[in-house]
């Protein structure tokens, strides 16, 4: 038989050989995308951390799928890897940690460790695996595929319990047929349910199998076991425990990345609050200042009228009716007292009084922020 796709099958001429494609790496989209990963270590490493302000979403994926690169690639200094967290909004700062992630796989709990002990009775139940059993609605299924089942649950809440985690009663909604508990890890419940996987099938075998299954599966991670020839469910009790124990761990690196980075918003949100009040202040200053000069414009140019005034009444003494002089005298006495009233000089200013400024008066500083909380306006 002939292998050669050079060769037309109808005995033809042959067909031009395809020019092989160029390596991944060597294409113009992964040399730039490796140039941005190099000159981004560059600068962790000199600066320690790098701010990236106001981008659009594109920019955003774009950063992200960098830093991706360069951890695929094994970019990262060693014994340092590049965490991010989100900066003003839409922003991400980028820094260099410490050692592995928590969660990269050198770090993550043995999946597959010790076997977990599946118990052969239903006697000295767990509380939740006890109440699950005398729900009848529950688990709707042969009577020894239903007892297997709970003694999968059984053995893996026993062991759950021995690390010191918690079982609860299963949060979930489950159909009838199904049935399980929660795991609970440093504040974080998993869901582990049984069911039968093929409850239709005529099959004695088909019709005898169970499932276990991880609820809320993150993306390719792993979240439903079957009997396998090489595996029975019983003997896949330590990976979903292990599987548990890596999304804990993952959930608790990102609960602490965002207590971080709500942290360090909070920081910034009270550095600019107080940049704000100082600007709100600057300009009730400013406005004070503005009101007592163009008040003293107005008194000088009122006290040069004065005089001017006082000069023609002097100049008119003698030949003008003395009854509009003697008027003439005590509208300049008015004019004169009044001025003096008006003169922001007439007195030393003092320091004015300042005073707390709303929230409305500060937004025009903030820059976008939210004068209420740390957040930017529009952003939640």
């Amino acid at each position: 038989m002939i292998d050669d796709d050079s060769v037309v099958a109808d005995g033809g001429e042959p067909t031009k050989l395809a020019q092989p494609r160029s390596p991944y790496s060597e294409r113009p989209v992964a040399r730039a995308r490796r140039a941005k990963a190099q000159k981004l270590i560059e600068r962790l490493v000199a600066g320690g951390r790098v701010r990236i302000t106001e981008p659009d979403h594109n920019e955003v994926a774009e950063w992200r799928r960098v830093v991706n690169y360069a951890k695929r690639h094994g970019m990262e200094p060693a014994g340092r890897r590049i965490e991010k967290v989100p900066y003003g909004g839409l922003g991400l700062e980028l820094f260099l940690a410490d050692g592995p992630h928590p969660n990269a796989r050198s770090q993550r709990p043995k999946a597959a460790g010790e076997p977990i002990p599946v118990p052969t009775r239903l006697g000295n139940l767990h509380p939740v695996v006890a109440r699950l059993k005398d729900e009848e609605s529950r688990l709707a299924m042969p009577p020894a595929l239903r007892r297997r089942a709970l003694l999968l649950l059984q053995g893996l809440a026993a062991e759950a319990v021995r690390r010191g985690y918690e079982v609860r009663k299963a949060s979930s909604a489950f159909h009838p047929r199904e049935g399980g508990v929660d795991v609970a890890v440093d504040g974080f419940a998993y869901t582990v349910s049984a069911r039968q996987e093929f409850p239709e099938s005529t099959n004695p075998e088909r019709s005898a199998r169970l499932v276990l299954e991880l609820a809320h599966g993150l993306g390719d991670r792993p979240g439903r076991w079957r009997d396998r020839k090489s595996r029975t469910l019983e003997e896949a009790l330590g990976v979903i425990l292990g599987e548990i124990e890596a999304r804990a761990a993952e959930d608790t690196q990102r609960r602490q990345d965002e207590q971080q980075a709500k942290a360090e918003r909070e920081v910034r949100w009270e550095a600019a609050l107080a940049v704000a009040k100082q600007q709100a202040v600057r300009e009730q200053l400013a406005h004070v200042l503005s009101e007592e000069a163009r008040g003293w414009q107005e008194a000088a140019a009122l006290s040069a009228y004065c005089t001017a005034f006082e000069r023609r009444i002097q100049e008119l003494d003698g030949t003008a009716d003395e009854l509009a002089l003697d008027s003439a005298r005590r509208w300049l006495e008015w004019a004169r007292a009044y001025v003096e009233s008006v003169d922001p000089l007439s007195e030393l200013p003092g320091m004015p009084r300042t005073r707390e400024h709303t929230s409305e008066e500060l937004e025009p500083h903030l820059k976008g922020r939210n004068p209420h909380r740390p957040e930017r306006r529009g952003r939640g």
